[in-house]
């Protein structure tokens, strides 16, 4: 089996100016990396492998998720499209693997790829720092074809925020 942790980078900051690739995060979007960092470990979810869009969004909400995995920073999943993504997936080599990207392209490659969507009002938007995690029958990522996989889970910041709060 393998599992496919597949997130939408947090909240970045749009008040920064300059050029889309080097936005960072903003300071909501710094919390809720970690709280998705804080609920992976939680739930025995700690990747052994990370593929990154090349952003400085994307690169922050890895490194503030502190899963210390093997990474490699893509380029091609800057604002990657669900057949760039399932290339770069096809060649990972973690038994466990988070994926961080963009939207549009990291909804429709999530849509793409489960057997059947989760349960979830946000699945279909995929809000900054949604997170899906699903399971695959497969042996090696090469063999990962589209509706295939189970939905394990699916979280937004938003809900771990309010559960620390509460």
């Amino acid at each position: 089996m393998k599992r496919l942790i597949l997130m939408r980078h947090a909240k970045s900051d749009w008040s920064s100016g300059g050029a889309d690739h080097q936005r960072p995060l903003n300071k909501r979007g710094r919390k809720s990396a970690k709280a998705l960092g804080d609920w992976l470990r939680a739930q025995g979810l700690v990747p052994d492998q990370a593929l990154c869009s090349s952003a400085t969004r994307t690169r922050e909400t890895l490194d503030l998720l502190d899963v210390h995995a093997t990474t490699r920073h893509e380029d091609r999943l800057y604002h990657a499209g669900p057949v760039a993504m399932l290339k770069c997936l096809n060649e990972a080599e973690g038994d466990t693997v988070i994926m961080v990207g963009h939207n549009p392209g990291i909804a429709e490659f999530a849509d793409e790829l489960m057997a059947e969507p989760p349960r979830h009002p946000r699945f279909a938007d995929y809000p900054t720092g949604a997170t899906l995690v699903a399971e695959f029958e497969i042996d090696d990522w090469a063999q990962l074809q589209p509706a295939t996989g189970r939905a394990a889970a699916f979280v937004i910041p938003r809900e771990l925020l309010e559960e620390s709060e509460a």
